[in-house]
């Protein structure tokens, strides 16, 4: 159970560097433009401020990363629960104010990888 709650964990890790990747390199581009459904004269207004999004996103990816490889299991739970936790309430936030695909794509893989890992 321990290697699939990890494997879970890396999972949203990965989606975290996506998401950074989408909002601080792609978020002008085609493949932005038609994943966040704006014109290109809108993802040019909001760039900055999907690069600093991009950003957190990055800091949450990394967070996650380290928990991964963190030598010690106990502090290593706690840290993957902190930055799960901290990806759920996100997500959250994001379907609530934003768009509720985001409770599928950031909070629900977020809040099983957790699940998993306190099962495990």
């Amino acid at each position: 159970m321990a290697v699939a709650a990890n494997t879970l964990v890396a999972l949203v890790a990965l989606l975290h560097v996506w998401f950074l990747v989408l909002e601080m390199v792609l978020w002008t581009k085609p493949l932005g433009l038609r994943t966040f459904r704006q014109s290109l004269e809108k993802a040019r207004a909001s760039a900055v401020l999907a690069a600093n999004q991009g950003l957190y996103n990055g800091f949450l990816a990394a967070g996650l990363l380290w928990g991964l490889v963190y030598p010690d299991p106990a502090p290593a739970l706690h840290i993957k629960s902190f930055f799960l936790a901290c990806v759920v309430v996100a997500g959250a936030y994001g379907g609530w104010s934003v768009s509720r695909r985001i409770l599928v794509i950031q909070a629900l893989p977020a809040a099983l990888a957790l699940a998993a890992l306190w099962l495990a």
